[in-house]
């Protein structure tokens, strides 16, 4: 992620409303959200809630599907882990095991519980992956 997608983003949940949004669907995880039902879990009027819905779209935070006669918004969890990774990289001068770790849970993250499991925050962390380092994960975020 490069510094002016990282502006965009924080820009975006820099207000009260998008950040319960942001909250909210990541705790629904990638089968999202109705609109209606976001509104009503975060307090917002339904004109409101449409200004905030596209200022986070537009961030690239969030992601909308049609199902049926409703709009379904989804967090979009590969964006929010490089707003993460973008504040960790630099953690510790670059020696750090616990960031190491951090940065590679959260890189195999979808929003989708593990097989067999209830959907808790505990079990929202995905297939199991090699652990990227941080040299890996350096280029893979130049590459991007």
């Amino acid at each position: 992620m490069q510094e002016t997608e990282a502006l965009a983003a924080f820009a975006a949940i820099s207000q009260e409303t998008r950040l319960r949004i942001i909250r909210r669907l990541v705790v629904v995880g990638a089968d999202g959200m109705s609109a209606g039902a976001i509104g009503e879990a975060v307090g917002a009027s339904a004109s409101g809630l449409s200004f905030h819905l596209n200022h986070l779209e537009h961030a690239g935070l969030i992601e909308s599907r049609r199902k049926g006669r409703s709009i379904i918004y989804s967090a979009i969890f590969p964006a929010l882990f490089d707003l993460v990774a973008f504040l960790m990289r630099d953690c510790c001068e670059g020696h750090c095991e616990v960031c190491d770790q951090a940065i590679s849970l959260f890189a195999r993250c979808t929003g989708r519980p593990t097989a067999g499991s209830l959907p808790s925050r505990a079990s929202m962390i995905c297939e199991p992956v090699a652990p990227v380092t941080r040299q890996k994960q350096r280029k893979r975020q130049v590459a991007a």
